[in-house]
């Protein structure tokens, strides 16, 4: 796919997870791309340089004003973490310069000529979004994607493809400062992917009610010649997709769901299960990452692949393949018998599923999780008893600070020794620490062989999980 007319296209905030990956895209298909940004780190860092593509740093108006000898862009491309008095945004705007979000972007440049699978919902959109990206590119069929992680399949999150097929997370988050909707609103799925619809981003949704609005009006945008595969098993995604104006597939693990497991395995080395094919008859499938939840996950991608005609075989050879994605308990190394795990979650659903994930991977082992309690949603008081539940599949539990405590004020905040309070009552080890150095500290001291560490964060969490790793790896003499 190559760019009609190439334009001069600067993003600012070009170093986001979001921004980097459409700046490469962009380039790729023949426009000029540049930016700004604060310092950059890897991966994102790497990304703009395996595409050529160096940052300006820091956010001067010089760099978009020809007053001040600058080239003036065609279009501007405003990332959701760039505040309105951002100096280069004032500037766009005084310039009238041509100005568009990161999704809006993404619709008018890669998705309005094809036909979007977005994959939505509270939990699993980023490892179903790349698991239904690589069951389409291991079948052949040239997909174009953007995952909003890591995929271990792909040398990279994003491919421009030249399919009918573009796969694409569908994020809740605001798109920008002038367009505070979510962005999975711009990108007009024809088929849609709903995992789930739980309440999460607090601080932009102050009701679940507002963030359940969202997700009905996502629904109602799939046409009626798409697809709407939903998680059955949840009444209130039920509810949200009886406004569908198109075919609703249900998957789940009730019988009520047209795609469900049947003869379920869970070992260590991943999940076995059949699927009653209408066509094929029963399918056997293997999936080599864990957790009941990459099995759901697995579901919503085999209905929407046999809609587009992938055969199962073919389906079936995807996901034997699938690697999974970075921070989605993934596993970073071993030392004196102890395994690190690094985990993106930070949602009580989240933390049940994964710690359920790695008790199917490591049956004898025991369970210590690090978690803290990063977003603004996840340091809230209304989770705590959620936590409490989830947390009781660990054996041992080390919190740290909730990250926006004085933000959120006493009343609003997670109260952690609370927390610690609950799960001791129920057999569970638990310190609510300080400091991150004293969770770290603690994790050490406490750890012997046999365990799992699993840390559990939205965040860096200062380098945790490798912190971890490296001081195991001294202490046993492997560093």
């Amino acid at each position: 796919m190559n760019a009609a007319t190439p334009l001069d296209i600067y993003l600012i905030a070009i170093g986001g997870t979001g921004m980097a990956p459409l700046a490469c895209l962009l380039e790729e298909i023949g426009h000029r791309v540049r930016g700004a940004d604060l310092p950059l780190y890897p991966p994102m860092k790497n990304l703009l340089e395996e595409a050529e593509i160096v940052p300006l740093v820091g956010f001067d108006p010089a760099h978009l004003d020809p007053a001040a000898g600058a080239v003036q862009p065609d279009l501007v491309i405003v990332g959701n973490a760039v505040p309105r008095h951002n100096p280069e945004a004032e500037i766009a705007e005084r310039l009238g310069l041509p100005r568009l979000s990161m999704p809006e972007a993404l619709w008018r440049f890669f998705l309005a000529e094809r036909r979007p699978l977005v994959c939505a919902g509270t939990h699993g959109k980023t490892t179903t979004t790349a698991l239904a990206s690589w069951v389409y590119l291991r079948s052949g069929r040239d997909p174009g994607f953007l995952i909003g992680g890591l995929p271990k399949n792909f040398e990279r999150s994003f491919r421009v493809g030249s399919g009918p097929r573009f796969v694409v997370e569908g994020d809740e988050y605001n798109a920008a400062y002038f367009d505070r909707g979510p962005k999975f609103l711009h990108y007009r799925p024809q088929t849609l992917i709903l995992n789930s619809v739980e309440y999460d981003h607090a601080d932009l949704y102050p009701s679940h009610q507002i963030l359940l609005d969202a997700y009905r009006k996502l629904v109602e945008m799939v046409p009626a010649d798409g697809l709407l595969v939903a998680f059955g098993d949840s009444g209130q995604l039920r509810e949200v997709a009886a406004g569908a104006r198109c075919a609703v597939l249900y998957f789940g693990f009730g019988e009520e769901n047209a795609v469900r497991p049947l003869a379920l395995e869970l070992g260590e080395s991943g999940s076995r299960f059949t699927i009653e094919d209408e066509e094929a008859g029963q399918v056997r499938l293997e999936l080599p990452i864990p957790g009941r939840h990459n099995v759901l996950n697995a579901l919503a991608v085999y209905a929407a692949a046999r809609r587009d005609g992938l055969a199962p075989e073919e389906i079936a050879a995807a996901f034997a393949e699938f690697a999974g994605v970075r921070r989605r308990l993934d596993q970073l190394g071993e030392s004196g018998g102890i395994a690190v795990v690094d985990d993106f979650a930070h949602h009580p659903t989240a933390v049940g599923m994964s710690l359920g994930g790695l008790r199917q991977r490591h049956p004898g082992g025991r369970i210590v999780a690090l978690f803290e309690p990063r977003s603004l949603t996840a340091g809230r008081s209304f989770f705590f008893e959620p936590y409490l539940e989830a947390f009781r599949q660990a054996d041992l539990v080390i919190f740290a600070p909730v990250f926006y405590r004085e933000r959120l004020g006493e009343e609003q905040a997670l109260d952690v020794e609370g927390l610690r309070q609950g799960l001791e009552a129920g057999g569970v080890a638990c310190f609510a620490e300080a400091s991150n150095e004293a969770v770290l500290a603690r994790a050490l001291a406490e750890a012997r062989p046999g365990d799992v560490i699993v840390t559990m964060s939205s965040g860096s969490f200062d380098g945790m999980p490798h912190r971890v790793l490296a001081a195991l790896r001294e202490r046993s003499g492997t560093a």
